[in-house]
């Protein structure tokens, strides 16, 4: 028998096949319990819907890429380079997540909450992140003055609009010219 969390993770695998196949409307919790092998029941014990369902991909996703590009691989490079180059890569990575680009360009209503309203659980992950390498980098004099948990909101909120908002600027920028600014803007803001 699977443990909880592989049938979780099965559901969640199932749910992004179906989201970046068919767009979050066309998806139902049915079509995810098929393709991940389970009962409907299954499913809806632990989410009421696909919009609770998809969240909590967004969620897993995210944090993935906030892992997969921690803070700190940089060696002899002082901390304001090293979160400059997260974010970075972090920005490359979602612009092409298959999940994220699908929902932003096709139904970026649903990201209007996380954008507008409140922070989600992948934004505090982002700033558990965040927070202690301004503070260190404050410490080492890479970074400037300012309360930690401002600026890691500020670069955290300026990596999540420039990438939703990436067909903005599609006329004058690709991708890595996109990316290339962000580090630009984000070094300036962060430099003593």
């Amino acid at each position: 028998m699977a443990s909880k969390r592989n049938v979780e993770d099965d559901i969640l695998d199932a749910a992004r096949a179906c989201v970046e196949a068919f767009g979050v409307r066309r998806t139902t919790l049915t079509d995810v319990a098929r393709r991940a092998g389970v009962s409907r029941p299954t499913v809806y014990r632990r989410w009421p819907d696909v919009t609770a369902l998809v969240a909590d991909l967004l969620t897993r996703e995210l944090r993935r890429i906030l892992v997969a590009e921690e803070v700190g691989s940089g060696g002899a490079a002082s901390i304001r380079a090293q979160l400059v180059r997260h974010a970075a890569r972090v920005a490359r990575a979602m612009l092409a997540h298959p999940l994220v680009t699908r929902i932003v360009d096709t139904e970026p209503e649903l990201l209007a909450t996380y954008t507008f309203h409140r922070l989600g659980s992948s934004h505090r992950a982002a700033l558990e992140l965040l927070e202690p390498a301004v503070a260190e980098g404050q410490a080492d004099g890479s970074v400037r003055g300012g309360d930690p948990a401002v600026l890691a909101h500020l670069i955290m909120v300026t990596v999540q609009n420039t990438v939703t908002s990436h067909r903005l600027l599609t006329d004058v920028l690709d991708h890595d010219g996109l990316v290339e600014e962000l580090s630009t803007l984000l070094d300036g803001y962060l430099r003593p």
